[in-house]
């Protein structure tokens, strides 16, 4: 590819940077970075510090739900750009698989549904990197991969949120009883969104499977 040519796909990429929706997405990788250091200084299931833990987890849901705040504004305004449709999906990673990776760190996550998740969603980011490389388009988000989202979000954010607090002195105590019960609920769901995620990056990947094997 030429200089020239992978310029103009670089300036078409960066075009409309400064969009409100555009500033919604970086505002939202801003909120991961606090989210995880309130996360971190918390401790496992908010053990050390619950009102860090009640902090992260409103950062996280306000993160997590802001993901339809940028997409409205950019259909809403006519600003859907390559830069939005690229750098979305990847602040949804970021928050994520991130949240996730503290969760199983701290044993709040079991680490082979965390890497299952890590693997699809590099995977798909590389593929992403590599079709705008390529001066393809984007491929935005397919319905089975906004679903997952939706899933992923609230089993984690009923992860994150230390309901245990409101009835219990410790963790611990409250695991044998109602919360025990209450975390293996969020479990579900966020098994839910894991098959959401691995159908979806199947439908990612089978077309552009395809279209290199006709080359």
């Amino acid at each position: 590819m030429s200089s020239s040519k992978k310029q103009s796909q670089q300036s078409s990429l960066l075009e409309g940077w400064n969009t409100p929706a555009n500033l919604v997405t970086f505002a939202r990788i801003i909120l991961v970075v606090i989210t995880l250091i309130l996360m971190i200084m918390a401790g496992p299931f908010g053990s050390e510090n619950p009102a860090l833990r009640w902090t992260a987890a409103v950062l996280f849901i306000v993160a997590a739900s802001t993901d339809k705040l940028d997409g409205w504004l950019a259909r809403r305004n006519n600003q859907v750009t390559e830069l939005g449709k690229l750098m979305d999906p990847i602040a949804d990673k970021l928050l994520m698989c991130a949240v996730m990776i503290v969760m199983s760190v701290f044993g709040e996550l079991a680490w082979w549904i965390t890497v299952l998740f890590l693997v699809r969603e590099i995977g798909i980011t590389v593929m992403r990197l590599a079709i705008v490389d390529g001066g393809g388009k984007v491929i935005a988000a397919a319905w089975p991969g906004k679903l997952k989202t939706v899933f992923q979000s609230i089993g984690l954010s009923m992860i994150m949120v230390p309901l245990w607090t409101l009835t219990a002195a410790s963790v611990d105590s409250a695991r044998a009883g109602w919360y025990g019960w209450y975390l293996w609920l969020s479990l579900i769901v966020v098994l839910v969104a894991l098959v959401m995620c691995l159908y979806s990056g199947y439908l990612y990947v089978k077309p552009v499977l395809a279209s290199r094997t006709k080359r």
